[in-house]
Parts: structure tokens; sequence; C-alpha cells
């Protein structure tokens, strides 16, 4: 059983903003397709595939475009999306619309809406349903896209870059993201996977990356710190023994520097000025459970040290990898192991935080102001 990242009962509700006919056919097409047209990559030359900044621009002008045309079809058919199931007094009771005049007025985005808020909520309830079923997830990984894959550097042109081409990015990061899915849920690299939940994202330098949780069958369950050493590592590999790991872990699984090495780095935050994720962390002659979600994996003092951005950094930079997945797909790719039950309900709000915003608004002081979740949004 598994929770995909594009639900299976939306249908055609936001065919963009067209009537299909009722024989199933139309000679136009929609807002969506006419661009997916735009953004192909052809024998001739695309000319908006060219323009570098200007093309980024664009695509995130024809992303609104369409965005602001599904919201429309939403507030002018309220009717049609069924909107009276949300409108009962207890919805707007817990949505904090306590005036009994705005029952059955407010307007509505539904669940079907990617990315609304009842859209989230649900996932993050069906995934819950999961642990209730099958109990906490096992294995969280997250796979980021390298944008130095041969896929993506053989086909740019004479002095693009990996931002300038989103198109090309996305689509090897589709292809790379099937080829994981295949090695987790069809060859087990991982071991047999009873269930799972993957989201994906994209960070804010445009880069997609991928959330896995994923729930073991009983007989694959991972229990104590001598199987954990089995699927995770968090040391530098020798390099004269294992040079082709090395390399990789020193290019994609060096955290930071931060702290007194680089105190500007992004993963400081607070007064005190402290690495987010707790780097660097301690040496570690054996795996142990730690007090929180997470073990503390095994980090031997071996004096090995490479450098990285310039600084001198050793085991305790590492950040937790499995050695056959990052072989196979050469990208920043962190396998943690959940040790404790506590990790559930962080993890899974985690991959369905949604985007980094903080929204606020400010209505008028009025008993006939209609919520508007469309305006909201």
């Amino acid at each position: 059983m598994a929770l995909m990242e594009t639900p299976t009962n939306v249908g055609h509700l936001y065919e963009d903003t067209e009537e299909t006919p009722e024989n199933g056919n139309r000679n136009t097409v929609t807002m969506r397709e006419y661009y997916s047209c735009k953004f192909q990559i052809r024998p001739v030359e695309n000319a908006i595939l060219l323009d570098g900044r200007l093309t980024q621009q664009f695509t995130v002008d024809v992303y609104i475009k369409l965005e602001t045309s599904r919201l429309q079809f939403c507030q002018h058919n309220q009717t049609r999306i069924r909107a009276d199931l949300y409108q009962g007094i207890v919805d707007c009771v817990n949505a904090g619309d306590m005036h009994p005049t705005q029952v059955d007025k407010r307007i509505v985005l539904p669940a079907s809406f990617i990315g609304g808020p009842r859209d989230m909520r649900r996932r993050y309830l069906d995934a819950m349903t999961l642990v209730q079923d099958d109990g906490k997830a096992d294995i969280f990984l997250t796979m980021t896209c390298n944008p130095h894959w041969p896929e993506i550097c053989d086909n740019l042109k004479p002095g693009q870059t990996a931002q300038d081409r989103q198109d090309l990015v996305s689509r090897v990061f589709r292809a790379k993201l099937e080829d994981l899915k295949e090695q987790l849920f069809k060859k087990h690299v991982l071991g047999a996977i009873k269930d799972h939940v993957h989201v994906i994202e994209f960070q804010k330098r445009g880069l997609p990356h991928a959330h896995f949780l994923l729930v073991m069958y009983p007989h694959h369950k991972i229990h104590t710190p001598d199987q954990y050493d089995i699927f995770v590592c968090a040391e530098i590999p020798d390099p004269q023994t294992h040079p082709v790991l090395h390399n990789l872990v020193v290019a994609h699984m060096m955290h930071g520097p931060c702290g007194h090495l680089k105190p500007t780095s992004h993963c400081m935050e607070g007064e005190k000025k402290k690495c987010q994720s707790r780097y660097p962390k301690q040496f570690n002659e054996n795996t142990t459970k730690g007090e929180d979600a997470y073990p503390l994996y095994r980090k031997r003092n071996t004096r090995m040290q490479v450098q990285v951005r310039n600084s001198t950094l050793d085991n305790r930079w590492v950040v937790p990898y499995n050695p056959k997945l990052l072989m196979m797909f050469n990208s920043h790719m962190t396998v943690e192991i959940c040790s404790s039950i506590k990790s559930v309900k962080y993890l899974y709000k985690y991959v369905y935080k949604g985007h980094d915003k903080q929204v606020i608004q400010i209505d008028p002081d009025a008993c006939d102001v209609v919520i508007n979740e469309i305006k909201r949004y």
C-alpha cells in the first residue's frame, strides 16, 4: 500500500477551466497542455529554452497563470465542487467562524486542489492511518537532485547552467526517482517494504528533492544498533580501498562547514548561533540508540580528514548515508533509521509541511465578512 504524490481521485476537475464535451472529444487544448508543448525539447532549437533568466521568469509567470486559472475555477464553481459539504456548522466553528450568519457563506478551497490546506491535511491523516495499521516508519530517506548528473550536463547548451533548464532538471530527476522506487519496492535493496509515503519538494535554488518514509515488513524490521550499521554509514570511507565511494561521500555527504568554521552558514540559527542539525556530532565507537527519534551512529576517530569548502572536516561532519544507494545515484541521499515511536508525528508532519511561508490576513471587524479560503491561500 502506498501514498503517492499525485492523488488518483482528482479526475479532470481542474483540467484548467475548459469544459469537456459529452462525447469526450474537443478541438482545443488546455492552458497546461499548451505550455507543456511550448517547453518541449525539439530537434530544432527551442528559443524559449535558450534565454537564461528570461526562461526562468517566463516559467514562473506560466506557473502563476495556471495556478490562478485553477483557483478562479474553484471560485466560480462552488456548486460543482460541492462546497456545501464543507459549509456545515462544525466546519465553520472549527475554522474560527463563530458568527452564525456566516454559516453557508464561506468560499471553499476543496481538498482536490493539490497543495491546499485540506489536501495536505488529508494526506497527513491518510499517512497516520498507515501508522495505525502497520506501525511507525523504519527508514527516513531523502534524495536530492544533483545538478552535475551527466544526463543534465550533457544536454546543456554552452554557457547554460542547470538553473537555466528547469525542464531538463525535472525530467532527469523524475527518471532517477522512478529508478529509486524500482530499487526500493521491486528489488528490495533495503529489504521488503510494506508501506511507503513520499513527497517531492523544490528547494529555494530550484533543485527538486524527495522525502521517503518506509515501513518494513515485520521480518525486515530494524531493531538493534547492529542492524543499523548494515543499512546506514556515517564515516568517511578509506580512499585506498574504496576510492569511488570516498569521492562521493566527500562530494555529497559532508555537512557544512558551520559553527566556528563558518558562523554565517544557513544552518546556524537562534541567538546562540547553533547548527540546527547539531553538527559536528560526537565521536562514537559504536552505534547506540539516542534519546530522541534518531540513533547516534558510529563515528570512530580514525583521524581521516578531508578538505571540503576550504575547511578540514572529519567523521563528525558526515551525514548518514547508505553506501549502495549513494554509489547508484551519485547525489545527496540521506538515510536515517527511525528508532523511536517519538519520530512518527514529527516525520509525517515534516514531509507534509508544504512550503516555507508565513501568511497573515487582517479581516475587517464586521459580522458580514465572508471567509474566502481561496484568497487566503
